[in-house]
């Protein structure tokens, strides 16, 4: 008669109002269960009840029919006791208020706080949690997992189904107008001007200014070379009509070759230029980070540009052109989007099950997080406690009994036949003593 193991709990889960949880198989299995053993039960009781009274209606008992009315008698009682008691775990037996019954509606209270307790001493403890978490090896398990050939597009799937609903949200009329709100109000009083100093210093100390400084020179002077004669018309159009076309070629080679020996002299590291373009430099940062009136200048200037009507539209423009390719792409059935999701789990996956240091990095991250996570546990106790406390005492007494019911059944067949053999013994013991 030992009970099959109920291994899931889902069926016990809270509900504000009645018919708001869905029907689940798990629960109707477990609903099933509970009626069969309850009317397995109660039939044994009631077998005990029919050999009680047809005992009574044999005219000469013997010895057989007094120990069949003995037994029945004790298997009666002893049925009748472990119902009530079972019965009262969850109700007032036949809706009568006696004392000391219906004692789950009545400890609501009691069991949340007592399960929030145990949770938070037992469950929520630094050497528990990280006994588990090093036992699992999370981090090589879920590399393992993403690198599987099944799992990427799983997440593909996934990623891909999700991904319409948020680009749609995103163009939400309500939701731009909280952004711009709350991100607008935001960049507007940001100040930029110390962050872009600190940009142009941190290439300035790289070294990567100088050669950004001298590719953009090279690419004058190739230009200058280039569009030679552009220069020539150019001086020609805006010379006067009388001064002869040699003296303005003379002209307009005297402006090129000017400005590609300035472009050289900007191109040797120690030219005098060279320190004068890196002073002032220098001292544009120096104003950035330090001079009050550059930086409302420059904070200005980026507000203007925010405002414009132009720029916003243009901004509109770009979000609505992408959320469209997006969309587009994501219908189709070689969708780039997913094509890029399962390479990139893919990638990920290999990698990381290949990197025994990353794998290090994330168990011990996970290990940090799980001593971040016991800091909360007295929180974690109470809102457990305080969700018992939320349910309604019907509910919560019909998912209990729907997960310990059926178990609950066996006690009182049990004590129906313990009642019966210890009724058989005591009418053979008094045979025997009388």
């Amino acid at each position: 008669m030992a009970p099959d193991r109920i291994r899931s709990l889902d069926t016990l889960t809270p509900s504000s109002s009645p018919g708001t949880i869905p029907p689940l198989r798990a629960e109707d299995a477990l609903r099933r269960r509970l009626k069969r053993n309850r009317a397995l039960a109660t039939s044994l009781l009631i077998g005990m009840g029919v050999v009680f009274i047809g005992t009574h209606f044999i005219a000469a008992p013997g010895f057989s029919i007094g120990l069949l009315r003995a037994t029945s008698e004790a298997g009666i009682v002893g049925g009748l006791a472990d119902w009530f008691a079972v019965t009262a775990l969850f109700r007032h037996p036949l809706g009568l208020p006696i004392p000391h019954t219906a004692i789950v509606p009545k400890s609501k209270e009691r069991i949340g706080q007592t399960l929030g307790r145990f949770i938070e001493r037992h469950f929520f403890t630094q050497e528990v949690l990280i006994k588990k978490l090093r036992n699992a090896h999370a981090a090589q398990r879920f590399a393992t997992w993403l690198s599987a050939p099944a799992t990427a597009p799983v997440i593909a799937n996934a990623v891909v189904a999700a991904m319409p609903y948020l680009v749609r949200s995103l163009d939400s009329h309500d939701l731009r107008e909280f952004v711009r709100r709350t991100l607008g109000k935001q960049i507007r009083q940001a100040d930029i001007a110390p962050v872009i100093g600190r940009a142009i210093h941190m290439i300035t100390e790289s070294g990567e200014a100088d050669v950004l400084f001298e590719r953009t020179l090279g690419v004058a002077a190739r230009w200058l070379e280039e569009n030679r004669d552009q220069i020539y018309s150019l001086v020609q159009q805006r010379s006067r009509w009388w001064i002869p076309r040699t003296i303005n070629r003379k002209i307009a080679d005297a402006i090129i070759t000017g400005c590609a020996d300035l472009l050289n002299d900007l191109r040797e590291p120690e030219s005098e230029i060279r320190l004068k373009f890196r002073q002032a430099l220098a001292g544009l940062i120096d104003e950035l980070l330090n001079s009050s009136e550059q930086r409302k200048q420059i904070n200005a200037s980026k507000n203007r540009i925010l405002d414009h009507p132009d720029v916003k539209a243009w901004v509109a423009a770009v979000w609505r052109e992408t959320s469209r390719v997006t969309l587009e792409d994501l219908s189709q059935p070689n969708s780039k989007a997913r094509a890029a999701v399962e390479k990139i789990c893919m990638l990920i996956g290999r990698t990381l099950a290949n990197d025994n240091a990353m794998s290090r990095h994330i168990d011990e991250f996970l290990e940090e997080l799980a001593v971040y996570l016991v800091s909360w546990r007295h929180e974690i106790g109470a809102f457990v406690a305080e969700v018992v406390r939320s349910w309604d005492s019907p509910t919560l007494v019909e998912r209990l009994e729907l997960v310990v019911g059926s178990d609950l059944q066996y006690i009182r067949m049990n004590g129906t036949i313990v009642g019966a053999l210890a009724g058989c013994l005591i009418f053979l013991g008094s045979q025997l003593i009388g």
